[in-house]
């Protein structure tokens, strides 16, 4: 069923999960003893964001990510276009999900892409202080609720060099996650790491497929579904190599997901 872009801010304010997976055994108990589902939270900006039907293809990696996780973690994507790791602080956006985050849920946080805009005050971060300062803000709210923080570096974009080789365009701020993590004794997910190398092994036309490059489009950031459930895959992969989650929590690692699974609800 698809919901209207008002029927989903609704639910995101009111911390429903936007987003559940099917059938898996119980990984936590209610106050009654009966089984109940943890809930992964996604903070960050476009790359993993709910796309609507104005936008289709264009697809965030948060889209797909139920796809590979089993019922009991539900996923609910509060990552939002354009925002950076103060920009959703300051908009209120981390202060919602750590209004409903429960003990036992995951936050998944990602971003980078946009603390990076200088010219742009309300979104700019400078690697090694305000962003690590910022990034803490979430850790810091997670833990007090009993949760556990995750911290995902900043998916790579397509970009090549003349030789052919796929190029890093996040700067400082995957070193900076990284340092923050090891020093808070966070887990971290190197999604920029994993997907640079997927890249390079795709190669400078390969990787169109994977991008939402269309007749009217060339976009070398955001994902169409392939991309997507790609990176989602790459997310799924990480949270049981690092232990975040268990081999019951996921599903479908080895599996094609077709592209037709993929549905942008009406703006």
């Amino acid at each position: 069923m698809s919901l209207t872009r008002r029927q989903i801010t609704t639910a995101a304010l009111a911390a429903v999960p936007l987003a559940v997976a099917a059938t898996g055994p119980a990984v936590a108990a209610s106050p009654q003893g009966r089984p109940r589902e943890r809930t992964l939270y996604i903070a960050g900006d476009s790359t993993a964001a709910q796309k609507y039907a104005d936008a289709a293809p264009e697809t965030g990696w948060g889209m797909a990510l139920p796809f590979f996780l089993r019922e009991r973690l539900a996923v609910a994507n509060h990552a939002v276009n354009g925002r950076s790791s103060k920009s959703f602080i300051d908009e209120g956006r981390l202060d919602v999900i750590l209004a409903a985050i429960r003990p036992g849920d995951l936050l998944l946080v990602q971003f980078g892409h946009n603390d990076s805009k200088v010219a742009d005050p309300s979104r700019y971060t400078e690697p090694w202080t305000t962003y690590q300062d910022y990034l803490r803000q979430y850790v810091d709210g997670a833990r007090a609720r009993g949760a556990r923080p995750v911290l995902a570096t900043s998916v790579e974009r397509r970009k090549f060099d003349a030789g052919g080789g796929a190029v890093g365009t996040h700067g400082d701020y995957p070193p900076a996650m990284r340092a923050l993590a090891a020093g808070e004794g966070v887990a971290l997910l190197d999604i920029q790491a994993l997907s640079i190398a997927l890249w390079q092994e795709l190669g400078v036309e390969e990787t169109k497929k994977y991008f939402n490059w269309t007749d009217v489009e060339q976009d070398n950031t955001h994902f169409n579904p392939p991309g997507a459930i790609a990176v989602a895959r790459m997310v799924a992969g990480e949270l049981l190599r690092r232990r975040i989650v268990v081999r019951r929590d996921v599903r479908r690692l080895d599996e094609v997901i077709p592209e037709s699974w993929i549905s942008w609800p009406e703006s």
